[in-house]
């Protein structure tokens, strides 16, 4: 039984797990690793190296900054210059967006504050009772149970001058539309081992019955993730194509119910919403709840609410998507580095080209 982080890595193991890998590869086999976490696990391990050359890794969509479309960041800028304090992670404050990125609009005087958590934005509210505060939600269903949380003591504590501008997205939806888009060339999935500890494994089921593609949960270690493409060429081999679970020692089928229940009362579906990369997908976000208005950062102020269109230099979308690695983008490491970036990619710890960049992938 594996108990420590080193053992998760060990070298041994990791050849041996390579060796199968290779002895399975029978034919090309491409697998998205949806999450961002995953990426940098395979750039920081080269565990790309470790593998045949049949067996190809495609970055997904599971950075939660780096789906953030431009016009929202603006809307978040347009929020600080109003006299409200906004807070947020530190990745966030970095993404450009068409008027510069929110450290820029700080250094213009606006009071923009890098949080590790909602509660600390609540906790800031708390604190300054003069001053509005406004949480910058981002996140996949991994963070959605925080900002919910935060929500409902922030009501329970009738705390007037704290609100959220929600960006909640979730996962199953961008699945759906990279699977639907013509040309997609993608064989199978590592799923998103933090999402999945929330929402479990049960809502991966449409992936290999609808569109006959193998499925596993996997954690973010580098023996974690050989065995689950392990995993993905022994269904290939034996005829299988079903979800399955290798993060075990966290995940569960039904997820994390209180969790789960904590968002549904917090927040409701959007009709629609924009993402990176991939345009706008319908019921695909989250916003808070009618009951929860007095604290809905959308409601509470104006904010210009516009579409902006993606730099067109900046090939994000088309990483985002796994139809073009990193260092295919013809700006990655020259325009576009991680001091100046021109994209979410390149700016999030969970980035595909800043795994690439961090990592020296440039030409993996």
């Amino acid at each position: 039984m594996v108990r420590f982080v080193d053992e998760y890595r060990d070298g041994a193991l990791a050849r041996k797990l390579a060796r199968e890998i290779a002895a399975l590869a029978s034919e090309p086999v491409r697998i998205m690793e949806v999450c961002g976490g995953h990426t940098h696990a395979i750039a920081k391990h080269g565990l790309e190296d470790l593998l045949p050359p049949e067996v190809e890794f495609l970055h997904g969509p599971g950075c939660p900054v780096c789906v953030i479309p431009m016009g929202r960041v603006d809307d978040a800028i347009a929020l600080a210059e109003q006299g409200v304090t906004l807070a947020t992670f530190g990745d966030l404050m970095r993404v450009p967006g068409r008027r510069g990125s929110l450290l820029e609009a700080r250094a213009g005087g606006a009071d923009v504050r890098m949080v590790y958590s909602p509660l600390d934005a609540l906790d800031l509210a708390r604190r300054e009772p003069g001053r509005e505060i406004a949480f910058f939600a981002i996140g996949f269903e991994t963070t959605a149970p925080a900002t919910a949380v935060t929500l409902l003591r922030a009501r329970d504590e009738g705390v007037a001058n704290f609100s959220v501008f929600c960006n909640h997205v979730t996962i199953v939806p961008p699945l759906r539309a990279i699977l639907d888009t013509p040309g997609t060339r993608i064989d199978a999935f590592i799923a998103p081992g933090h999402v999945s500890t929330v929402i479990g494994t049960q809502p991966y089921e449409f992936i290999p019955r609808e569109y006959g593609k193998q499925v596993v949960v996997a954690a973010f270690e580098p023996l974690d993730l050989l065995a689950s493409t392990a995993m993905i060429l022994r269904q290939r081999a034996e005829g299988r194509c079903e979800v399955e679970n290798q993060y075990t020692r966290v995940v569960r089928p039904e997820g994390n119910p209180h969790a789960l229940e904590a968002i549904a009362e917090t927040m409701e579906l959007r009709d629609t919403f924009e993402w990176r990369g991939l345009g706008w997908i319908p019921a695909s976000a989250l916003r808070l709840r009618p009951a929860f208005a007095a604290f809905d950062a959308e409601e509470r102020f104006e904010m210009p609410g516009e579409r902006v269109p993606d730099r067109k230099a900046c090939q994000c979308g088309q990483v985002l998507v796994g139809a073009i690695k990193p260092h295919e983008c013809k700006v990655f490491g020259t325009a576009c580095t991680p001091e100046r970036p021109l994209g979410t990619c390149m700016v999030s710890a969970e980035g595909a080209c800043a795994a690439y960049y961090a990592y020296g992938r440039h030409a993996a």
